[in-house]
């Protein structure tokens, strides 16, 4: 490949270190056109023997120039990848074989160059956007290489992250559209953007059953998000397995009248995803209370039954207590209607956790993660889901003294083993740093749009493998939509510009909410009704009205210990109370 005449090139190399190269820009061509300038975040080609050098320009500087009379400045590059092949037939290649030598000549890239780099070399590519070097061509991304080994996208708030996540989620589903997508919404945004593909979930049409929570997780809804008391859960330890043995003997009689289990021995862990009942649960406990002669023993098992029934009467849990006295394994049903299988042309699910209690949302994705892990564990990945999960930060921080165990436990299992199973990873996060490194390590394609915070763009400099880490240094000034993108699933580290998205495929809330103050008139008693209903309803049994006929409350549940005190029931009459009936 013979070099381009010297006229054509704006300057010379004049050192080369490893994946680093300087030019100096000849004094003569300083004055140029704006599209012509040779400024950070360019790409440049350096002319070799065997090749073209695609580098990118990370600094420009005139101090300490080696000949002032032939250069007006020097500027540093990265090399990045190489054009190779007869003009006709030229291909990109990552890395480089044939290192550049002195005085060989630079030139801006130009956009055949370009488009030789960022051609599709594939069906899997998806179209995002443009270069923001040159709006022409356009950014394609493998979606196998993104996929297989995980990708995040990273960015403040009021930045466009939510709109390229629909925009990334909406090309793959063109792309893949047997692939299924699992959703974690946090804010309850996406509900619209993905049409009659998606199905959306809330805890309003959601049937996940207590059952399918392992013991930690269980544990967590109990008490409310705090840690258990050692008493009880040494209780619970040895009940859950016998409740869940009790209903497998249920379940495999043509009878109701069964003998009792001996209490010591039970085929199950706390931890198998069989069903149970929580009447059989607090009858187990209930008998063991009976067994004591100390009084005072009695009260952790009094405390425990009360715990139970106090969650499983809330009518917040109702997604996961419905139910929860009846037969019936619904595992299979559960796992359906969760993850698509099959499709029915909604290969999507969108989780919106916004409705659910905050004390118990780390437990119900903890569940999430894992039932998606272990289906394709036991699956064998014959049928591979995208698990994206919103605002990741928030269930795999960083700091192991907060958050849910488990739930990072389950993220960090997706990110390190998924891939073997056809379970990937898709993160979305706007602050990195609050985010457990080791996680976002194993997203091999990150899509890093406007950061401010130093701490978020210094982890991204440690995760980040490209000789092109300096173009991190553009992060805190990338504008709305503007995005760096690195890693396996793009063909150069690139600043490119996402795409528009159609209006109907953006992002927003379930309601509309302006800073413009409503009129008085639309502040009547009327307005103030409405709110106050679907307030209330949130956290009351009450059924919506049907043929005109106001809805009834539900009856209140039997409180032991706020009746205790005041009627002076005895702990040994009251055990007798909690006899459920066979």
């Amino acid at each position: 490949m013979s070099f381009l005449p010297p006229e054509t090139s704006f300057g010379r190399i004049i050192s080369v270190r490893g994946s680093q190269a300087r030019a100096g820009l000849n004094a003569g061509q300083h004055v140029t056109p704006a599209e012509t300038r040779a400024t950070v975040g360019r790409f440049v080609s350096i002319r070799c023997a065997n090749a073209i050098i695609v580098a990118i320009i990370t600094e420009v500087t005139s101090e300490h120039l080696p000949d002032s009379d032939r250069y007006y400045a020097c500027a540093s590059v990265d090399l990045l990848g190489e054009i190779y092949g007869e003009p006709q037939q030229q291909r990109f290649r990552r890395g480089v074989t044939s290192y550049p030598a002195i005085d060989d000549p630079v030139s801006l890239i130009s956009n055949q160059e370009l488009r030789t780099i960022y051609a599709p070399k594939g069906l899997d590519q998806i179209n995002i956007g443009t270069l923001q070097q040159d709006p022409s061509v356009t950014a394609y991304v493998d979606v196998e290489e993104m996929l297989n080994k995980h990708f995040a996208v990273l960015g403040s708030t009021g930045v466009g992250k939510s709109s390229g996540v629909s925009l990334l989620l909406n090309e793959i589903l063109k792309a893949r559209p047997q692939l299924r997508i699992f959703l974690l919404d946090v804010h309850n945004e996406y509900g619209r953007c993905f049409g009659e593909r998606a199905l959306v979930l809330n805890p309003r049409n959601l049937k996940l059953p207590f059952w399918l929570f392992n013991f930690e997780e269980i544990v967590d809804v109990l008490f409310g998000g705090r840690p258990g008391v050692p008493e009880e859960l040494e209780i619970l330890t040895e009940v859950i397995p016998l409740a869940k043995s009790l209903y497998t003997q249920y379940s495999n009689s043509d009878r109701l009248g069964l003998k009792r289990l001996d209490g010591k021995h039970s085929a199950f862990t706390a931890d198998t995803p069989v069903p149970y009942r929580l009447v059989d649960l607090i009858s187990l406990i209930d008998e063991r209370m009976g067994r004591l002669e100390n009084r005072s023993s009695r009260i952790v098992y009094h405390k425990l039954i009360s715990r139970i029934e106090t969650v499983r009467n809330d009518p917040r849990y109702a997604f996961m207590f419905d139910n929860a006295n009846v037969g019936g394994d619904t595992m299979a049903e559960v796992i359906s209607h969760l993850f698509r299988l099959p499709a029915n042309g909604r290969p999507m699910t969108i989780m919106q956790l916004a409705g659910f209690p905050a004390e118990v949302v780390d437990s119900v994705v903890s569940v999430l993660c894992r039932m998606a892990f272990d289906f394709g564990l036991w699956s064998d990945g014959i049928s591979p889901l995208l698990f994206v999960c919103e605002e990741a930060h928030r269930y795999a921080s960083a700091d192991r003294t907060i958050g849910f165990g488990p739930t990072r436990k389950a993220v960090s299992r997706i990110a390190k083993e998924g891939r073997k199973y056809g379970v990937y990873l898709g993160l979305v996060t706007q602050r990195p740093a609050e985010l457990d490194a080791t996680i976002i390590s194993q997203c091999s394609t990150l899509f890093t749009m406007r950061l401010a915070n130093d701490r978020d763009q210094s982890l991204l400099r440690s995760a980040v493998s490209d000789a092109a880490a300096n173009l991190l240094s553009f992060v805190p000034s990338l504008g709305t939509r503007e995005v760096l993108a690195f890693g396996e699933g793009v063909a150069l580290p690139t600043r490119l510009r996402f795409k528009d998205v159609p209006a109907h495929q953006l992002p927003r809330s379930e309601s509309t909410i302006s800073s413009t103050p409503v009129t008085d008139s639309g502040h009547d008693a009327h307005f103030l009704n409405t709110v106050l209903e679907r307030w209330r309803g949130a956290t009351s049994h009450r059924e919506p009205p049907n043929d005109g006929q106001a809805a009834r409350p539900a009856p209140r549940s039997f409180e032991a210990p706020m009746l205790q005190p005041s009627l002076g029931l005895d702990p040994d009459r009251f055990s007798l109370l909690k006899k459920p009936l066979r």
